[in-house]
C-alpha cells in the first residue's frame, strides 16, 4: 500500500526540519527540544524567536526577543551551525516559572534595562504582580 505524498512526512536528516503535509517547520535543538516557528527558546542566556527562513543560504534564524528585525537576528546555515554555538547557558523552551525565574535573575543583571526586561515578559506573556514592580521601583 503506498502512502499519497501529501501525507507523507519527508525529514531532512541533516537538518533536524521536519516538514507535514501542513507545512509546518519544526527543529531538533540540541538539547532534544522540538521547536516551531515562532517558538521562544532561551539561547545563549537570553530569549530568541525561532523564525524559518526561505532562501539559500540559511535554513533557519534566531531573533532576540527585544533586539529582533533589528539587523540582531543569528542565522543559521544548519542545524550543525547550532550546535557549534550552543552554549552552557542554552536551556531551549523553558516553562512560564522558568520564564519568571530568569526574568527575576536579570533583573539583577546591569546587562539589560528594565524597558528591555519589562517588553520581554510582555513577549512572554509573564505578568509581574503589583508587589514585584513595587519592590523594583523601590529598590533603587
Amino acid at each position: 500500500m503506498s502512502i499519497p505524498a501529501h501525507s507523507r512526512q519527508t525529514l531532512t536528516s541533516a537538518l533536524h526540519v521536519v516538514e507535514s503535509n501542513e507545512m509546518t517547520r519544526t527543529l531538533t535543538l540540541p538539547n532534544g527540544d522540538d521547536v516551531a516557528e515562532g517558538d521562544i527558546i532561551l539561547y545563549n542566556g537570553y530569549p530568541y524567536r525561532v523564525k524559518f527562513v526561505d532562501g539559500d543560504e540559511y535554513e533557519f534564524e534566531l531573533s532576540p526577543l527585544y533586539w529582533g528585525n533589528g539587523g540582531m537576528d543569528i542565522p543559521f546555515t544548519d542545524r550543525e551551525a547550532l550546535v557549534d554555538q550552543w552554549e552552557a547557558d542554552s536551556r531551549g523552551t523553558l516553562t512560564s516559572s522558568e520564564w519568571r525565574q530568569w526574568l527575576q535573575e536579570a533583573r539583577h543583571d546591569s546587562h539589560f534595562s528594565d524597558a528591555e526586561l519589562d517588553e520581554i515578559a510582555r513577549e512572554l506573556r509573564i505578568n509581574e504582580n503589583l508587589l514585584e514592580r513595587l519592590r523594583r521601583v523601590f529598590r533603587r
